[in-house]
């Protein structure tokens, strides 16, 4: 299943187990946060109402992406302007898709999850 979200002013086509840069987010590393501007969905050539879906989403890090060098010049006037900038972005990894109660996990998490209850009971 796939589904187009929007955040940060920006949609992007999402499926259970993608990672994603998107424009920061607040939490730190380790946190769930939930994208609920869900615009469409889909499974294969399908497509479902979007309407209730939300994607559930893990926080990998908060990062700072490359540094854009803004220089400003006038020739002959002795006018130089050098600033910088560096946006900060977060990166997701997308748990899964469905509607707010319960969001279809990707297959890799609920093995994952299966091998440390077993190994719990060891």
């Amino acid at each position: 299943m796939f589904a187009v979200v929007r955040t940060g002013g920006k949609q992007y086509r999402v499926a259970a187990g993608d990672k994603i840069v998107v424009e920061k987010l607040g939490g730190e590393a380790g946190e769930r946060v939930v994208l609920d501007d869900v615009l469409l969905a889909g499974e294969g050539a399908e497509l479902r109402p979007a309407a209730g879906l939300t994607v559930a989403a893990e926080i990998i890090a908060q990062a700072k992406g490359e540094k854009v060098v803004v220089f400003k010049k006038r020739r002959r006037h002795n006018y130089r302007r050098k600033a910088g900038h560096r946006q900060r972005h977060t990166i997701l990894r997308i748990v899964g898709i469905g509607d707010g109660a319960g969001a279809t996990a990707a297959p890799a998490a609920s093995e994952q999850a299966g091998a440390e209850t077993a190994a719990a009971a060891i």
